[in-house]
């Protein structure tokens, strides 16, 4: 009897662990793992920061990895998905499909396929929110380039993705950001951005909670802003269009503001 007990404690503990393991926090926190792993290849030139958290208008905004170099700084947003990845630089949320084969037998063999489609946040917009937050940090360097990179680890499939930015797979990354080989800052300016980003990184001030709930008020701000017509990236005024696939909202001030929503 307490054999069996034991198994069954064993085999609630493994299922328990499994449902923590496919949680998508402990999934985001295996892909800045790998990341990290990667970055640390990169040569002394580079200095690599991880789980930046940065004060801003609307609370705070938290950046993965930031790698820092003379050569321009790179925010980079980490992604661990499988399936297809459908997206483009406008969408608001981008669709994630995941197609499952099971083949069941029964007098005969007989294949079901199963399609599960999601959506998240368009995480290059997540990554230019970075990297205005960190040109609002860096503004005494105007040369500095700062770069937004995402990078997906795990099984994604992203050539369906369009994009003027760096979206990328995992064993991309060091090829792309070395790829910036002309130099923009000093050694000396280097080593002030470095210090002043060291400062200016307040994640051990603010806990996961605190963050997640400034997260929430600047998203409601968002919307609120949309819901009366006001563009939540300059404060211009919305109108509707006509495009191609529809009608959509657009900001008064385009082309200098190139916000639209559905």
């Amino acid at each position: 009897m307490i054999l069996v007990v034991f198994l069954i404690l064993i085999i609630v503990a493994f299922v328990a662990f499994l449902s923590l393991r496919n949680t998508p926090e402990s999934k985001g926190r295996a892909g800045e793992k790998q990341i990290h792993k990667i970055l640390t290849q990169l040569s002394e030139e580079y200095t690599v920061f991880d789980d930046v958290v940065l004060q801003t208008t609307n609370g705070t905004t938290q950046i993965d990895h930031v790698v820092v170099s003379k050569y321009g700084v790179f925010a980079i947003e980490t992604k661990n998905y499988r399936g297809e990845i459908y997206g483009d630089d406008d969408r608001q949320e981008w669709t994630q499909i995941i197609t499952t084969d099971v083949r069941y037998m029964k007098k005969w063999y007989k294949t079901y396929t199963y399609v599960k489609k999601s959506h998240f946040y368009n995480p290059v917009k997540q990554s230019l929110s970075h990297t205005r937050a960190l040109n609002r940090i860096l503004k005494e360097w105007p040369t500095l380039k700062v770069v937004p990179v995402v990078v997906f680890t795990g099984s994604a499939i992203i050539d369906d993705v369009s994009s003027m930015h760096h979206v990328i797979y995992d064993s991309q990354l060091l090829g792309t950001i070395q790829s910036y080989n002309n130099p923009c800052i000093s050694d000396v300016e280097l080593g002030n951005v470095i210090s002043i980003l060291s400062k200016k990184n307040i994640r051990e001030q603010v806990d996961d909670n605190t963050h997640v709930n400034n997260v929430y008020a600047a998203k409601q701000n968002y919307n609120d802003k949309i819901a009366s017509g006001i563009c939540p990236r300059c404060g211009g005024t919305l109108v509707q269009r006509n495009g191609k696939y529809g009608q959509f909202y657009g900001c008064s001030n385009f082309p200098r503001c190139r916000f639209t929503t559905n």
